[in-house]
């Protein structure tokens, strides 16, 4: 079942929960005991994830164009320089020294190439191949502050942005990537950049990135404010 139809039926199924005095997080007389919950089963993903740990998938075959696309405009997000002038990257926030990139700035800074799972809420895992710059790296560039504990990561899809905690986003393998299968992006697979990290499932992933910020506090997403869990680590 593709994603559009699990909506258009999780939507009526909805309906009749919020008839029966539930949202979409659960019967309101359980709200506290499920807060609880996922309290502790994001204490226990944090435990068990690596921060050193590197994918490495069984197969290095590419996804290639199978490889699926996802957005949540009604068609694919196309940054028109006519109309919004050229693109930059802004990282602020709790920072030292806020910037702005241009993709040719940002591709002129030291990158990396990896071949890396992609993992889908769906289901599905894809092999591919990133190109671009470390977030670690970026972080040292603006001299993120020491309150800094998270990262909301905002996109011109539809104002799409997912938020991270700051030691997932220092994992060296996530980066802000510019080119897929040794070729810049194209507006499919988020361009002109992109998150991607093989440890988060890929709604976390934010294509189409106009804007970092480091944050003090954890705020939550598109999907993670419709109840999809916010860690989601793999």
């Amino acid at each position: 079942m593709d994603r559009r139809r699990f909506l258009a039926l999780g939507s009526s199924s909805l309906a009749a929960a919020v008839a029966a005095a539930c949202n979409s997080d659960g019967p309101r007389a359980a709200a506290r005991l499920l807060r609880y919950a996922e309290r502790r089963n994001e204490a226990l993903e944090r435990a068990l994830f690596r921060h050193t740990a590197i994918d490495r998938p069984a197969s290095a075959r590419l996804a290639g164009d199978a490889f699926p696309n996802y957005y949540i405009s009604d068609r694919v997000p196309v940054w028109d320089p006519a109309v919004r002038g050229t693109w930059t990257l802004e990282i602020t926030g709790a920072v030292r020294h806020p910037v702005r990139l241009t993709l040719d700035q940002l591709a002129r800074l030291p990158s990396v190439t990896q071949r890396v799972n992609h993992y889908c809420v769906e289901g599905w895992t894809a092999v591919t191949e990133w190109t671009g710059l470390r977030v670690s790296r970026l972080a040292k560039l603006v001299g993120v502050r020491p309150e800094a504990g998270y990262v909301d990561f905002q996109s011109f899809d539809d104002d799409y942005h997912e938020s991270w905690d700051i030691e997932s986003a220092m994992h060296p393998q996530t980066l802000i990537a510019y080119a897929w299968d040794g070729r810049f992006l194209g507006p499919a697979h988020g361009a002109p950049a992109r998150l991607h990290s093989p440890i988060k499932l890929g709604y976390k992933n934010v294509k189409y990135l106009t804007r970092i910020v480091f944050l003090p506090e954890r705020n939550g997403g598109y999907w993670s404010d419709q109840g999809y869990e916010w860690y989601a680590g793999v």
